[in-house]
């Protein structure tokens, strides 16, 4: 197993072997010696195709998430939402695939979301905080800034995934926050 970068820092794959034979397949999914951030809160997910979970994110008690896909295939996407990064409003995506070699660590401060492509998908995450649900706040999945290509021409979204906020407002929130602390 060992870890990857991407161009977003601190966002990371962790790859690992997949040992294969006509059973199945076996897959190291995380190694505390190689992958050391604490990780206290675990959360399963299913969905149909087409379902487009976030892109979710807490303003207090900000989650790191370590996704694995246990089932079916997702588009994942990462915001990055860190006030001072050279990658503020960027994100970054990555298919995943149950028999992929990897799962993915998101940072705290960073929004995250996902779409079904598969006739359903599983996803195991284990976060480094626990849930806040009064500061829990969704990004507009379809924000013009962000310009993401999510692969599905209509997908499913629940009301509180319909009614996200914008970049240009959480940035500004962010901008306001920053000039009161």
């Amino acid at each position: 197993m060992h870890i990857e970068k991407t161009k977003i820092k601190d966002l990371i794959i962790l790859r690992s072997e997949i040992h294969k034979d006509n059973r199945g397949f076996f897959k190291e999914v995380n190694k505390r010696k190689v992958f050391k951030k604490e990780l206290v809160f675990d959360c399963l997910s299913r969905s149909k195709k087409n379902t487009l979970r976030g892109l979710h994110f807490q303003r207090k008690n900000p989650q790191g998430k370590f996704i694995t896909v246990v089932q079916g295939e997702i588009l994942d996407i990462a915001v990055d939402l860190r006030r001072n990064s050279k990658t503020f409003g960027k994100y970054f995506s990555i298919k995943i695939k149950e028999d992929s070699n990897f799962s993915i660590f998101i940072p705290e401060n960073f929004a995250h979301g996902f779409v079904c492509l598969s006739k359903t998908c599983t996803l195991y995450y284990r976060c480094t905080n626990y849930r806040h649900k009064e500061s829990e706040t969704t990004l507009k999945w379809d924000d013009p800034d962000l310009n993401i290509n999510w692969k599905v021409k209509k997908p499913i979204l629940s009301l509180k995934d319909k009614n996200g906020i914008s970049l240009s407002d959480i940035k500004k929130k962010l901008d306001y926050y920053q000039k009161v602390a």
